[in-house]
Order: C-alpha cells, then structure tokens, then sequence
C-alpha cells in the first residue's frame, strides 16, 4: 500500500519521510491552498456569510502536484500544523482532494522528533470541524472589518491606511498610553537616607516616619527640613531586627506569549523574529549528522501542561548536574488559563539532554540564542525554588525611624541555571553589619533627596505583548504580525525600544473611537475572543457570532458615512522648533520615499526643506563636499546617500571616513561594528576578505559534520 502524509512546511519532509520508512510518500502544502480573493470582499452576507474561498494563484502546481499523487494512494493523511490554521488547511485539502470527512485521516505532530511522528501516526482523528468553523470565523471577521473599514479609512483620511479587529486595540492601547504620559502632572517627593556606622561596618537606611512605625510621606523641601531639625543632636539605636526566608518561585516553562516577551527582553528579537526562529527549531535542525530532528515542541501554544516522559527526564537531568537537592520536594505542575487551548504542550526541548552547548555547533547565531533561552526556562521551571535570607532593620529615635532591609542568598535553586528578564528595574538591597536590637549606632550624615513621580512607561514589544495577552485580545500567534502591520502602516513609530503614536496614528485611532468605539473597545474584543473560544468546544455556531457581530457594525457604518458624508479628516502637521531660515516659520515634518524630513508649512511660497536633524551625517560627501544624509532604502535597509542628488548620486552602505583605500584608492567606510573597509567591492583587500571568510564557513562546515557525530540525542 502507498500512503500520502502531507504537511504544510517542506523543511519537515525529509525527517517525517525517515522515520515512516518505505510505502509512505510525504508532499508540502507549503501553508494556505485557497483563501478568500483578493479583489473583493468574498463573503456572502445574505447566505449566512458563506466564504467564496478560491484556489490560491500561486499554488496551482502544489495543488496539482498534490491531487496526481492522492490518486496514486491508498490513503491520504492530513499532517498539517496542530492548532486552528493548521486543522483549516487540512479541511482545505481535503474538500480539493476529495477526501472523505468522515475518514479518521488527521494526524498531528506536536514535535518533529520520531517519538513524535510515530505517536502522531498512531492516533489519527476524524478532521475537528468545530476548529474549522473557529479559524473560519475569525477570519471572516477579520475580512469583513478590514475590507469595510480600510476603505472607509482611504475616503475620510488618506490612502493606503487599514483597520483591523485586533490591530485597532493594539493601536488604542498605544495612543491611551501615549495620552496619559502626556497628562501625567508630575509630584515632588523627598527621601532621606540615613549613614551610619557599628563598629568597622557601616549602612544605609531610609527614612519611614514616626517611631511607632507610621509611615510619613514628605512631598515638600519644608517637609524634609522640619524632620532634619527634629533629629539633631538625636541618638540612634536598633529598635528591631527581623530575619526571615523568602522562597522564589519559578518561572513557568514558555508559551508562544512569554516566549515573545521574554526573547524581547533578553535577546532584543521582535515577536516576528522570535516565532520565525522558532518555527525553524520545531520544523527541524541536522543536529548529530544522522538527519534533520525538531529541537522544540510546538511553539504555538498557551498550554502550561508538560508530559510526564519530559517531566521525567528533567529529574533525571538535575540530578546528574545538579543533585537531588535542586529537584522540589513535590513536581510541580502549573495551571493554564482558562482559555488555553490545552491540545499542546508548553513550549519545551525535545530531548533535555541536547544541551544548547551540544547543538551550538548546528545553530546558526540566533537560533543557539533561542533555544538556548527556552532549554533554560523550562529546565529552570522543573527545578527547586530559589531561597533568600532576609534581614529587614529598623533604626529610631525618640520621634523617627528608618529602615533597611539585606536580601541574601541562602540557596539558589533554579537561579543556578535561569533567571526570568523583568519589564522594570528593581530595588536594590542593603548592606547590613551584624546588628542586634537596642545596639546604638553611630550616625555619619543625612542625604534629603528632591525626585518627581514619573508617568508610566511606553510600551514596548514586551510589554505590549503582555498587555495583549493580559486582556485576551487576539491569540498569541497573532501578535508578531499586529505589531508589524501598525510599525509598517506608520501608525506608530519605534523610540529606541519604546513604540510612540504617530500623528496618523492619533488621528485615526480618535476617528475609530468617534465612530466605531466597539471595534476599539478592549472588552468587547476580548469577549469577541471568548466567542470565538466557544465555536472551537463546539459550543456556539460560528454563523451566529459573525451575525451578531455584522448587525451592530453595519448600522455603525452607514452611520460614520453619512455623519462625514462630503468631510475628509485633516491630519495635523507635526511642528518643530527647527525654524525656516528663510521665512521664519515653524518647520514641520514631511513623509517622503526617503523617510521623514523637515518642510516648511508656507509651501508653495517657501518650498525649504530638510533632513531631519538625526538624519545629518557629519562627514561630508567624498564626492562633492555637501551633506551626506542617513536614508532607507525601500526594503528598509540603511544607506547613507548625498544631500545634492540627483546632482550628485553618492550612496554607500556605511559613513565615509575621509581615507582612501591604499590599494586601489577609493573611498574607505566605517561599518555599524566600527571595521573599515574599502567601498569597492572588487578591491583586492575586499576579495581577499570574501576568501578569508568562504574558508572560515567551509570550515565551520566540515568541523560541524565532524563533532555533531559525537553529539547524543537520547541520552
């Protein structure tokens, strides 16, 4: 007998084909087959929104490929991604294959790995509509706001911008956040740190209040100056000392959310970078030379839950490295939210025992970094809590008192191989001598402190993320594309790692709180996403929540229609201080292909322009002497081009340094690492470069075919 297994990704077919051996023939949907058109909406909303789903243009071999070889075999298996889009596709494949839906011919693969494939195989299912009719739902909502609220956008703002069901929240949560910076009246508080001195130790503590233990705040300079005159000529004793442990928990092991958060924080990855890097782990890497195996579980998921087999090794692992005391005294198991879709796993290695330090040899850069980051977090979470000793100290006189509290050490536990990035710094602790109660200490100097409260923080790719989840908006999978789409339609823009509102983006996120505040309303997604949650457990029709949906947004519509019927919104101009030197007004900011730039408001009687202050490169151009000009070319790649093109047409990738070349005499450039090197690319010290490294990966080659033979993988 033949039998077909199709997955979606070719990347899976050589390691699938290995473990299933001979009579089995496996193909690549390589994703999506049929989706809606793109020229019109495709939903028919008097049959209850009935998809008019096509055959995708791009895959017309695939799909013929795909239907030549179904008729060769005895029985097809739909092996596609095990989550809503991946059971969509399957049911795609099925209708275009003429498979029959009753046929138990679904098969999942929560990990790349044979153990994984040969579980898979072993359980296939009957195609699981009620994920069908969720992803379906969701993207028919998507559809219907997205192509009803773009073009509304493109008539009453400007062309070329898009609205979106989850997007538009994403926005809202960054122009909120951007508004209550801006309206956040900063308040004066003091602080007052005490020196002192026991014997040859000395310490800081801070000033608390009144000796019985009330808190004092002091907002003004009259406040601090009243309590420093109240403690001269003042004696200082340790009133109490108190010694506790506190226990740490950690961390639980990844889910596609955390993974996102966490690689922001430590790595510095966008949530795109983070899940395309992941995607690559879970499809497979040729780690010990004997074939392609996947290193991670798959990583689209919000499920807490662990396998016991996993859970085992992870024992097994800690107790050889570390010893048993680094194992708690009970497992620990932790709970998903109630919304997690449990079919999967947490995110988790494949094999505890291929180390990162193992696989480096086969990882490029960043997935060492990734796999690195999730191997420690779920290792870390298995492991025994982190215990600190904790000294906390009160000083007082007769009226005040101080504190100081030292957090130390007493056992690390799972510190010893993972600690979790935080969003914000945390206090730091003291240092405390040995002290016990009614020791006098010995004051050394008072330092009162002036600060200001400071308004919250902007998001950032961290952070947003973690609102997002917090809130139930959109699923986890969805994030990395949100946040891309409102960076590239310049809605929002990146302040170092910060995201900040545009001026676009205020006024049309103010034009869909105006007229469509349901769509931009954080509750009323969120619960849209419990809805959809109830169509996947077979609990609600799909028909029913898109009905009740379009009914309101229709009337919504055709309502902002004919409130600014004939009106277009104006976007504001965003005024600087950079004055025009030719007429004297305010310069304001300008779009152009090119990037932003500054533009004087009086155009067409003033037409000055200029680049934006941080766009000027103080070298000159080694061509004609004028400005050079920081740009981005149209795939958002960084040049640095000259101010008086088309005149003259200067760009290089890197700053001039002023040098020439001493071998063939053109221009030298300083890179973003700081080397330099010769602009000409067939420069001698160029080529030789190139060589130098070609040799360097074909050797990095050859010693990877050799040490990854040594490398494990079931330990």
């Amino acid at each position: 007998m033949s039998k077909l297994v199709i997955v979606e990704s070719p990347s899976k077919i050589k390691s699938i084909k290995k473990t299933l051996g001979r009579g089995y023939n496996v193909m690549a949907s390589k994703g999506h087959i049929r989706d809606l058109p793109k020229s019109k909406l495709g939903i028919d909303v008097e049959d209850n929104y009935k998809p008019q789903y096509i055959n995708m243009s791009d895959k017309k071999d695939v799909i013929k490929e795909l239907k030549e070889a179904a008729k060769k075999s005895d029985m097809v298996y739909l092996a596609t991604d095990p989550d809503r889009e991946g059971e969509a596709i399957s049911w795609h494949l099925a209708q275009i294959l003429g498979l029959d839906m009753n046929e138990s011919n679904r098969v999942c693969f929560n990990e790349i790995t044979k153990s994984g494939i040969e579980a898979g195989m072993k359980n296939p299912r009957q195609l699981d509509l009620s994920l069908v009719d969720a992803q379906q739902a969701r993207r028919v909502l998507d559809r219907i706001v997205g192509y009803k609220l773009s073009p509304f956008l493109w008539k009453k703002v400007k062309r070329g911008l898009s609205a979106g069901r989850v997007q538009s929240v994403a926005l809202r949560l960054i122009v909120d956040r951007e508004e209550e910076i801006e309206a956040f009246n900063s308040e004066e508080y003091w602080t007052i740190d005490a020196n002192f001195k026991k014997d040859e130790g000395g310490f800081t503590a801070h000033f608390h209040g009144t000796a019985d233990g009330k808190k004092v705040d002091l907002s003004s300079e009259a406040d601090v100056n009243k309590v420093l005159s109240e403690l001269e000529g003042s004696q200082y004793e340790i009133s109490e000392v108190k010694k506790s442990k506190r226990n740490v928990q950690p961390a639980p092991p990844f889910t596609t959310s955390t993974l996102q958060q966490e690689a922001a924080r430590k790595l510095n990855f966008t949530g795109q970078r983070t899940m395309s890097i992941a995607q690559q782990l879970y499809e497979g890497v040729d780690v010990d030379g004997s074939g392609t195996t996947g290193l991670i579980t798959y990583m689209r998921t919000d499920s807490l839950r662990i396998s016991e087999e996993a859970r085992g090794a992870v024992t097994a692992y800690v107790t050889e490295k570390y010893g048993q005391k680094y194992l708690p005294e009970k497992p620990r198991y932790f709970k998903s939210k109630s919304s997690a879709q449990d079919a999967h796993e947490a995110i988790r290695p494949t094999n505890i025992f291929l180390t990162p330090e193992k696989a480096k040899s086969a990882l490029s850069s960043e997935q060492f970094k990734l796999y690195k980051l999730i191997w420690e977090r779920f290792i870390s979470s298995l492991m025994a809590v982190s215990v600190n000793n904790v000294v906390s100290v009160s000083v007082t006189t007769d009226q005040y008192m101080f504190k100081a509290t030292e957090t130390t050490v007493a056992f690390d536990g799972f510190t010893v191989l993972y600690q979790e990035g935080k969003d914000s710094e945390e206090e730091k602790s003291d240092s405390l001598p040995k002290l016990s109660k009614g020791d006098t200490v010995t004051l050394n100097g008072l330092e009162p402190k002036q600060h200001y409260t400071q308004p919250p923080a902007r998001y950032t790719e961290s952070t947003l993320i973690k609102a997002l989840d917090e809130n139930g908006i959109g699923r986890p999978s969805t994030y990395a594309p949100i946040i891309s789409n409102i960076l590239s339609k310049e809605y929002i823009e990146r302040v170092q790692k910060s995201f900040k509102p545009t001026v676009l983006g205020r006024v049309v996120t103010k034009l869909m709180i105006d007229y469509f505040p349901n769509i931009v309303d954080v509750k009323f997604t969120a619960n849209m996403e419990n809805n959809l949650d109830m169509v996947e457990k077979g609990n609600a029709k799909w028909v029913k929540v898109v009905d009740d949906f379009y009914g309101d947004f229709e009337s919504t519509l055709e309502s902002a229609e004919k409130s600014l019927e004939g009106q277009r919104v104006k976007i504001p101009e965003e005024e600087t201080d950079v004055v025009c030197e030719l007429c004297g007004r305010k310069m304001v900011v300008k779009s152009g292909r090119f990037g932003k730039f500054l533009a004087c408001p009086g155009y067409p009687e003033c037409k000055n322009a200029k680049p934006m202050p941080e766009d000027e490169v103080k070298e000159p151009c080694p061509k004609c002497g004028a400005k050079l000009l920081k740009r981005k070319s149209k795939k958002g790649k960084t040049f640095y081009g000259c101010s008086n093109y088309p005149e003259c047409d200067f760009a290089a990738p890197g700053i001039p340094t002023g040098e020439v070349c001493e071998e063939c005499g053109s221009f030298m450039l300083k890179g973003t690492r700081g080397k330099t090197y010769c602009i000409n690319s067939d420069c001698p010290t160029r080529v030789a470069l190139r060589e130098k490294a070609a040799a360097k990966k074909g050797g990095a080659k050859k010693k990877t075919s050799r040490t990854t033979k040594k490398v494990k993988t079931n330990e």
